[in-house]
């Protein structure tokens, strides 16, 4: 989970009152939020760290001093900042003068979209440029996948000659001094000599052009998202205007961000001064985006609903308080005997899918203490489930045939459950902002989990017949959710004499035990070899799969022996 570390000086400061640790540690439960550590006493006040760890990743607002601090003003009681001077919506668009950035058409393909403003009316401190520092590594690290889907560079606006541009160059004939460099290094130079440039090279080494930030006089801002020039873009203590910009590959999360970054700056007292960024090509949100700028759709709850599944009886007036004590703005009305409240989340917030987001902030708004406990007032007799049940027994039958249980995770990245397994994963489920590619999809088949578990296995002793029953979920257009969630069995056979009938074998005598006659017929899964593999069909629905593997997919995994495998749903055999 992130962790922040907050200078006690300025952080109290923001807050507008001063608490000993036991009791910040208590506050911090309203930004799901807790002390991970206390700062050494013997120290200064403006000198002491305190670090906080956050319990939840969906609140990159909160990855900062000025957030964690704006969230417990806001559950003390005290009334949310008027943004609204900075903040564009689609129906006002705020003043933006000269300051204009213009995208090149060439990089629709390489980092498409960039957001920009700039912060004015005071000097930059030193905890303020720190706390800059820190959120601009949270953001872009956690909820910018390492640079890869945000970046985000800060430069002296001064020097600066507007409009701005936003182009794609040929790296190996421009260049310019990087920072913490004296002299002048190509675009390409850059990924492999500077020390920025091979922490994140990787986004664009494979790329004929790279993103070049450059003004109006041809001087360099920066080649995001690796590295700043030495002359815009090292910023100081004592700098007062600083224009900052974010780029990326998605529109949203980038106004999110920056949405956030601005609002922490306007809570301590700098102007916020909007910036339009010209993009030759459609971003979703149009063409010319003037940032800040509020997007976030609404979120409707019912007062019926909140009071069930938080088993509370608050009156109206009491959700609207609460939810206000989390920074959103709500408007109700009485349907149909009951009273709907209508969300608009605070401009730095993009977490409600759903109206149980909106009875969370309810609940958390009222703060967790004041929910008194209660014992269950009905008796009830715990039971296994089912499919439990039935999962239990068709792993004894797995064991009985001489196979050994495997435990995996079910999430994983694009090259295992996608690329290594020849599939085109149309069906595959990818998780929005994931906290890295190596948990950016959900596994829609068992079978990639004992492959890749087989191919570490190489000196073990052969046969290896393994298997692992769990979960696996992919998109299916037959459910109101669009995506559908099953328990299956997987199993696999690595052996020098495994093939299709031993597979066959295994599957009638499991499927004997579990008391169902099937059928098999003829399928053409990329994974198995042609001819070699079947569908299982039970009640003329096909329920599974197996065959030999595919020579080409045990050469992705570096395997070396033969393999057969299959899968079955298990609830469709219920």
């Amino acid at each position: 989970m992130p962790k922040i570390e907050v200078n006690e000086k300025l952080f109290f400061k923001q807050i507008g009152k001063k608490y000993d640790y036991d009791e910040l540690e208590r506050k911090l439960t309203c930004g799901k939020a807790e002390l991970d550590e206390k700062p050494d006493v013997s120290l200064p006040e403006n000198q002491r760290t305190i670090k906080i760890e956050l319990n939840d990743t969906n609140r990159p607002d909160l990855w900062s001093t000025n957030g964690v601090a704006r969230q417990i003003r806001l559950h003390n009681g005290i009334k949310q900042n008027d943004y609204s001077s900075f903040i564009s919506t689609k129906d006002n668009i705020k003043d933006f003068g000269n300051r204009i950035i213009t995208v090149d058409p060439e990089l629709k393909d390489i980092r498409p979209y960039m957001v920009s403003f700039v912060i004015s009316g005071k000097p930059i401190d030193e905890p303020m440029l720190l706390d800059i520092i820190q959120t601009q590594e949270k953001l872009c690290w956690n909820f910018g996948r390492k640079r890869k889907s945000i970046s985000m560079g800060v430069y002296r606006v001064e020097d600066i000659k507007f409009p701005v541009h936003y182009k794609a160059v040929d790296p190996d004939k421009t260049s310019f001094i990087p920072l913490q460099c004296t002299e002048p290094m190509t675009c390409r130079q850059i990924l492999t000599e500077h020390p920025k440039g091979k922490d994140f090279g990787w986004i664009l080494k494979d790329l004929n052009k790279f993103p070049l930030l450059v003004d109006d006089k041809d001087d360099v801002l920066s080649m995001a998202p690796i590295i700043n020039s030495a002359k815009l873009g090292a910023v100081q203590i004592g700098d007062k205007d600083l224009m900052v910009e974010l780029s990326g590959d998605n529109i949203e999360n980038l106004i999110l961000s920056a949405n956030i970054v601005a609002c922490d700056f306007a809570d301590c007292g700098y102007e916020i001064l909007p910036v339009k960024v010209c993009h030759p090509y459609d971003t979703g949100l149009g063409k010319d985006i003037v940032v800040p700028y509020y997007y976030q759709p609404s979120t409707k709850a019912t007062l019926n609903h909140i009071n069930k599944l938080l088993g509370s009886s608050f009156s109206e007036q009491e959700v609207i308080e609460a939810l206000e004590k989390m920074g959103n703005t709500v408007t109700s009305a009485k349907i149909d005997g009951d009273v709907e409240f209508t969300l608009f989340p605070a401009p730095y917030r993009n977490d409600f899918l759903h109206e149980v987001d909106v009875i969370e902030d309810v609940m958390i708004g009222r703060d967790l203490e004041t929910f008194e406990p209660e014992k269950p007032s009905d008796f009830t007799i715990g039971r296994l489930l089912p499919v439990t049940e039935f999962s239990r027994k068709t792993k004894t039958v797995m064991v009985g045939l001489g196979y050994q249980e495997m435990i995996f995770n079910y999430v994983g990245s694009r090259q295992d459950y996608i690329e290594k397994m020849n599939i085109n994963g149309s069906d595959v489920i990818e998780i929005a902002n994931p906290m890295s590619e190596n948990y950016q999809f959900i596994r829609s088949s068992i079978i990639s989990s004992l492959l890749k578990a087989e191919s570490g296995s190489a000196n073990a002793i052969f046969p290896h017949k393994i298997f692992e029953i769990g979960k696996v979920a992919y998109i299916c257009s037959e459910e109101n959710t669009g995506t559908r969630t099953r328990q299956c069995l997987g199993f696999l056979t690595a052996a020098n004499n495994a093939n299709f009938n031993s597979a066959a074998s295994e599957v009638s005598a499991l499927l004997y035990y579990l008391d169902h006659k099937y059928e098999v017929s003829e399928s053409s899964d990329p994974r198995f070899i042609p001819g070699r593999q079947a569908a299982i069909i039970v009640n003329g629905k096909q329920v599974g799969i197996f065959g030999e593997i595919h020579p080409a997919v045990l050469e992705n995994w570096s395997i070396s022996v033969p393999c057969v495998a299959g899968e079955l749903d298990l609830e469709e055999i219920m």
